[in-house]
């Protein structure tokens, strides 16, 4: 049973901006941006500093510097990030072998039966926390709760560097009081969907039989019905492998050049490498989505015989796939980069995955 269950969530906070911070002196208590100030870069992830300007990751860097003109760039640098990653998974494992990595900043974690015998999901989390702060000087925010859905909303509660507890009788007037944005799973356009169907909060959703949220949200309707009330069966998958992993950007202003369209795609592949090595996972197929200032939108797509093992590889799949597609008389307003026929990780010659965001 789900109500059985103790699971936990763990976010580092502002993972890669934390890290800058950390190694750098300088960098502390002031607005961080990792990654590059010129005119068509983008944020790949910024400081709780920075957040409080409206600085947000995948934001244009002319836009961040303008909410924030002493905001601070640093370039990203992706091994230092993938090895304070791998120390952090292996503080997790200590506990449990029931980790299922979301990317390199957050896991679930099932702790129903763990290592240490430990009885508390509670007094693991503190543990964990406090261990994560005392090798990686870094902190993490945790959610404790009976299933991933509750666990990961309660991660965002007190963040940064807090804990939260949903217990199994208080899921459902959590839920209920939730303005529907903030669940998990449910993105802006699904969100935009709901509030037209008179849904605003997660006592709407609750209100609405299975059969009308089948009808408007398909094989999702389930899913919505019962994290509505709380319930969430999803197990906690070490193994876990998504069908697909993919970042996109809309610009603040349409990209005519193809330097600029190659400048725009790296953070936006870095993004991609970032889940991929997170999850441990590599893939075939690589798929570029363009959007133009008319809003025509294009797909190219690109299969190889071997796994992409690296972010190096990644990208000049991507460019590969761009390049043809200038000069163009119209402008780009969005990129996306997909991987797809993903499996587990290995036997790569190749395995440095780099990242961002």
């Amino acid at each position: 049973m789900a109500s059985q269950r103790k699971i936990i969530h763990i976010d580092m906070d502002a993972f890669y901006a934390s890290v800058e911070q950390r190694d750098d002196p300088r960098l502390r208590g002031r607005p961080v941006a990792v990654g590059s100030p010129r005119e068509r870069g983008v944020v790949a992830a910024a400081s709780y500093e920075a957040r409080a300007f409206g600085v947000r990751s995948a934001m244009p860097s002319v836009t961040a510097l303008r909410r924030c003109p002493d905001l601070l760039f640093v370039p990203p640098r992706f091994d230092v990030y993938r090895d304070v990653s791998r120390r952090i998974r292996a503080i997790f494992l200590d506990y449990t072998p029931l980790v299922e990595p979301l990317s390199l900043d957050e896991a679930y974690l099932d702790v129903t039966e763990n290592r240490k015998k430990i009885a508390s999901a509670t007094h693991i989390a503190e543990e964990i926390r406090a261990r994560i702060r005392e090798e990686t000087r870094l902190t993490a925010s945790a959610g404790v709760s009976y299933n991933k859905f509750l666990a990961k909303l309660a991660s965002d509660q007190n963040k940064p560097d807090g804990l939260f507890v949903i217990t199994p009788d208080r899921g459902a007037e959590f839920v209920a009081a939730l303005p529907i944005g903030k669940f998990h799973g449910v993105g802006p356009a699904t969100a935009k969907k709901m509030n037209a169907l008179g849904i605003e909060t997660g006592l709407d959703l609750r209100a609405k039989p299975l059969p009308f949220l089948q009808r408007h949200f398909g094989k999702s309707g389930g899913y919505f019905y019962g994290i509505a009330r709380g319930v969430d069966e999803r197990p906690v998958r070490p193994d876990r492998i998504r069908k697909s992993i993919g970042a996109e950007v809309t610009f603040a202003h349409d990209l005519f050049a193809l330097e600029e369209a190659i400048a725009a795609l790296s953070p936006i592949v870095a993004r991609v490498a970032a889940h991929c090595e997170g999850a441990r996972i590599e893939g075939r197929t690589v798929t570029l989505k363009v959007k133009y200032a008319d809003f025509q939108q294009i797909t190219r797509r690109s299969t190889g015989a071997a796994p992409i093992a690296s972010r190096a590889a990644l990208e000049a799949c991507a460019l590969a796939l761009l390049r043809p597609l200038f000069p163009s008389d119209k402008g780009v307003r969005l990129l996306g980069v997909t991987l797809s026929s993903l499996a587990p990780a290995g036997g790569s010659e190749d395995p440095q995955m780099s990242l961002a965001v």
